[in-house]
Parts: structure tokens; C-alpha cells; sequence
């Protein structure tokens, strides 16, 4: 891939604009889960490293332009330096006065903390002058916030115009790994696809039908596949406006050659709730008054089989409602089998998005994946085929 990373530039002395993802949950006043803090500090720490003086971009919230004090990133200073293992100023804006004053005291060894870009509307217009004025504050530009990388904003795309740009080491790793499972993979290729709902993914369906060897389809999303296949599935969720378009693209995987894989056999139960009562049943015995809410035991054998074929691997979205048990057992096997090949060899194992990430950790096999982004609409949108803005202009720069 033609991009720069850290190793291809001079950070001694330099000033170093990061743009990161620090936007993590928090619950009163308290961060829940910093793992996308945990993310960037081989970057922060590499370029103190190399001599370089960190500064960091981000956003939180949803401020929508304006200074909101709930928004403002200065809470994350205690969990930024705790992981960091440095002292972290902060300046109370982005640009301006306050921003090039805390810059001029900045040392090598500490980092900086700007404010909330988001704080200004021009941020998500990617306003020029607006890029120009944070360009003014630096002499290289780090990115390295892969998840807001489909956004042309004026911090993740239009800095990239206007110094020297490096994909940061998460960056560089979210890249490295997608570009093998999808731009260069080893074949055969098996791709999980889940959730709730095909209108939610239907570019990502028609991208990876001509990419895959077998697409496996489950969640709620396989519903409305089976409906389109003249199969009553009861009351569970499905959008039967969309039999047609789930058609054509079960005509489009037959006439590339992908072989798409949907229940043959389901777990239903009339409640949506844990440990609910629930039967196992042929996929076109589904009850009228029934939900489909996993794939059954046959369908999961059958996903094992495919995978133990396969040589890469990408996945989005669980098999089943993986948040209540037992209805989590065909995404369980399938994760955990992927772990088990990925750990012997045999299989590189790509996945990302929320419910994904949250569902292979509850299984316990996301740490034994390949890689797991903690990238959402941007680890979509690659899979899609689309050029993310954010990429793009680290290629062009």
C-alpha cells in the first residue's frame, strides 16, 4: 500500500499533530473502557520516542459545533496518562492563542491534549482555512484514528494536503491487516456476515458475493433471505420488503460462483429472552408464532466444515441474538473454531464492528483472531469496496 508510516519520517524536534480516536464510553465522569486509548499509545510512545513532540486531535461526543463543557476532552487527562506513562497537558481549543501557547511550553516526554475539534462546525465541513489554522500548529501529521477515517474532515483529511503524513501504528495495522484479507488474501475466502438487518449491509453483500468463495449469512439478516426463498419464518425479524434485492443477490452469488451458506436448521422460541423456551427445528418448520433467533446445530457443523476449508476469513455481525443465552451457541462455535484455526495455522481471521467485536469476546476467541478492528462504519465501508477519505489522503500525501 503506498502510504508512509512513522519509521519514514524525522520526528527529532518535530512537532507531531496525532489525530486519534479517543472518543470511549464513559459513566459518570468515569471512562468504562478505554481500549481505544489503549490503541494509540504505541504511536504517542514511539514518537516521544523518536524525539518528536506529541500533540493529539480528536472528538467527542456529538457536540455539533459548539462548545459544549459535557464534551470537552479534558476528563480523559487522568486515563491518557496512566496508559501513556507520560505527563499530558492540555489546551482549552484546537486552534489559536491557547493552543500555540501550550505547544511553545510543550517538552520532548510530555504529550498534548487539544480540545475537542468538534467544537467547531468547520471540522466536519473539512474547511480549509480551518485545516490551515491546526496545520499551522505542527511540522508532521500522524494519522491515526482508522475508525473515523471514512469522515473528510479537516482533521482526518485535510491535514493530510497540507504536511508531511504518516499513518500512526493503529492505522497501520488496522491497514496492513484489512489489505491482506481482502485486497491480497489466500483463498479460499469465507465471509460472516450478521445482524439484525441486510438494508444495513447491503453494499458490503454485493461487494463480498463477487470477492468470497462461501458467504455465510446469519442473524436476523438470513431471515429475510430465507423469506426470499419462499420460507415462512413466523414471526421473526425479517424485511420482506427486501425478498427481492436478498434474490438478487442469491442469483448474483450463483452467477459468480460464491457459494452462499443460510440455516438449514434454527432455534426458535415465542419470547425474546434469555433462556427463553426454545426448540430446534428444520428452517422451513419454523412456527407461525415463533422467532428464529440462532442457526441450529446442523447449520453450525456445517459453518465448522467451511471454515476448516478456508484460508482467510473476514467477519461482521453475530450468527444469532448472541446477547442471550443459549441463543449465542452457533455464533460461539463458529468464533471458537475460527480461533482454534487461526491459532494453528491453518486460517488468517479478519473481523470488526461493535456487535462483532462484543459478541468474539463473549465467545472468548477475539483475542485469538487474526485482528479485530474496533472500527465501525470505516472496517464497513473498506469491506464495501468504498476509498475512505482518510486513507486516501495519506496515499496522496
Amino acid at each position: 500500500m503506498n502510504w508512509c508510516t512513522l519509521d519514514d519520517l524525522k520526528l527529532q524536534g518535530k512537532r507531531v499533530l496525532v489525530r486519534v480516536d479517543i472518543n470511549v464510553p464513559m459513566k459518570n465522569g468515569q471512562v468504562t473502557d478505554a481500549t481505544r486509548i489503549q490503541k494509540i499509545a504505541p504511536t504517542v510512545k514511539d514518537i516521544i520516542a523518536a524525539g518528536g513532540r506529541p500533540i493529539l486531535l480528536a472528538h467527542f461526543g456529538r457536540p455539533k459545533g459548539s462548545v459544549k463543557p459535557e464534551y470537552s476532552l479534558n476528563q480523559l487527562i487522568p486515563v491518557l496518562e496512566e496508559v501513556f506513562e507520560a505527563e499530558v497537558l492540555f489546551a482549552a481549543d484546537c486552534i489559536g492563542p491557547a493552543a500555540e501557547t501550550a505547544i511553545s511550553i510543550l517538552k520532548v516526554g510530555q504529550v498534548l491534549l487539544l480540545e475537542n475539534t468538534r467544537f467547531y462546525p468547520e471540522e466536519e465541513e473539512n474547511n480549509q482555512k480551518f485545516a490551515q489554522k491546526i496545520a499551522s500548529l505542527g511540522d508532521v501529521f500522524c494519522n491515526d484514528a482508522f475508525s473515523a477515517a471514512h469522515r473528510a474532515h479537516a482533521s482526518t483529511e485535510g491535514l493530510a494536503h497540507l504536511l508531511p503524513a504518516c499513518a500512526g501504528r493503529h492505522m497501520e495495522a488496522e491497514l496492513t491487516a484489512l489489505d491482506s484479507a481482502l485486497s491480497k488474501p489466500q483463498k479460499p475466502i469465507v465471509a460472516v456476515i450478521g445482524g439484525a438487518k441486510v438494508s444495513t449491509k447491503l453494499a458490503l453483500l454485493s461487494n463480498l458475493v463477487t470477492t468470497v468463495d462461501h458467504l455465510i449469512i446469519g442473524g436476523g439478516m438470513a431471515n429475510t433471505f430465507l423469506v426470499a426463498m419462499g420460507i415462512d419464518v413466523g414471526a421473526s425479524l425479517a424485511e420482506h420488503e427486501l425478498k427481492d434485492t436478498a434474490r438478487d443477490i442469491l442469483d448474483k452469488a450463483t452467477e459468480v460462483g460464491c457459494n452462499i451458506i443460510l440455516p438449514s436448521d434454527v432455534v426458535v422460541a415465542r419470547e425474546f429472552k434469555a433462556f427463553a423456551d426454545s426448540d430446534i427445528l428444520p428452517v422451513e418448520k419454523c412456527p407461525n408464532d415463533c422467532m428464529i433467533l440462532d442457526a441450529g446445530p446442523e447449520t453450525s457443523q456445517r459453518i465448522k466444515e467451511v471454515l476448516e476449508s478456508a484460508k482467510t476469513l473476514i467477519w461482521n455481525g453475530p450468527l444469532g441474538a448472541f446477547e442471550l443465552e443459549p441463543f449465542d451457541r452457533a455464533t460461539n462455535a463458529a468464533a471458537q473454531r475460527a480461533a482454534e484455526l487461526t491459532q494453528a495455522g491453518q486460517l488468517r481471521s479478519v473481523a470488526g464492528g461493535g456487535d462483532t467485536v462484543a459478541a468474539l469476546n463473549k465467545s472468548g476467541s477475539g483475542a485469538q483472531f487474526s485482528y479485530v478492528s474496533t472500527a465501525g462504519g470505516a472496517f464497513l465501508e473498506w469491506m464495501e469496496g468504498k476509498s475512505l477519505p482518510g486513507v486516501a489522503a495519506l496515499q496522496a500525501s
